[in-house]
């Protein structure tokens, strides 16, 4: 049995509400806005 089928509609309701909001950044997660870095010339690192 699930949650959501001891729920009245007005819970229900509130429920789908809470689940649209709900906005995940998987590119976030993933680090894929962290700067890079490399080496250089002379094992310098640098950030690209």
């Amino acid at each position: 049995m699930r949650i959501a089928d001891c729920l009245n509609k007005e819970q229900k309701k509130k429920l789908d509400k809470l689940k649209k909001e709900e906005k995940i950044d998987w590119k976030e997660i993933m680090g894929m806005n962290r700067d890079t870095y490399k080496r250089g010339k002379n094992g310098a690192m640098r950030r690209r």
